[in-house]
């Protein structure tokens, strides 16, 4: 992972959106994917949510997804490895998600004011309390909106 400074249009992507992106292919990814492969966007993440990726990614549901598309765990993990970069666990910032596991993205997005996808119906509820800080939270990328 690269531990350069990020690019004006920094993004934090929950592990949902990460599976529809390096494991499923999902279509709706393809404008986030082309982005990424651009340099338009840094896709900003720490060390924790590798690891909570490495944990769904070895959810026995998983194995059928997996291997259907000729994948092993460590292929996703490497597929991350060169996209994501690395940053420090960010600290925690004044806006509290009902959801503990998602608390590091939005801390995570509002330290580097990134925009914030996920598909998480707690973190999207929070969408007006992060725009102040200027972090906006969407269900998924649209290059219109970079």
């Amino acid at each position: 992972m690269n531990a350069a400074a990020p690019p004006q249009h920094a993004v934090v992507i929950d592990t949902n959106i990460v599976l529809d992106l390096l494991l499923f292919a999902d279509p709706s990814t393809q404008a986030l994917r082309a982005a990424l492969d651009a340099g338009a966007l840094a896709w900003l993440a720490t060390d924790a949510m590798r690891g909570e990726l490495q944990r769904v990614l070895d959810y026995p549901a998983m194995r059928t997804p997996l291997s259907a598309r000729g994948l092993l765990a460590t292929d996703v993990l490497q597929r991350y490895d060169r996209s994501a970069r690395l940053r420090p666990a960010a600290p925690a910032c004044g806006v509290r998600c009902s959801d503990p596991h998602d608390q590091p993205f939005i801390d995570l997005a509002v330290a580097h004011r990134a925009r914030l996808l996920s598909k998480d119906k707690a973190v999207l509820h929070l969408r007006r309390r992060l725009a102040p800080l200027a972090v906006m939270v969407a269900p998924g990328f649209r290059p219109s909106a970079a």
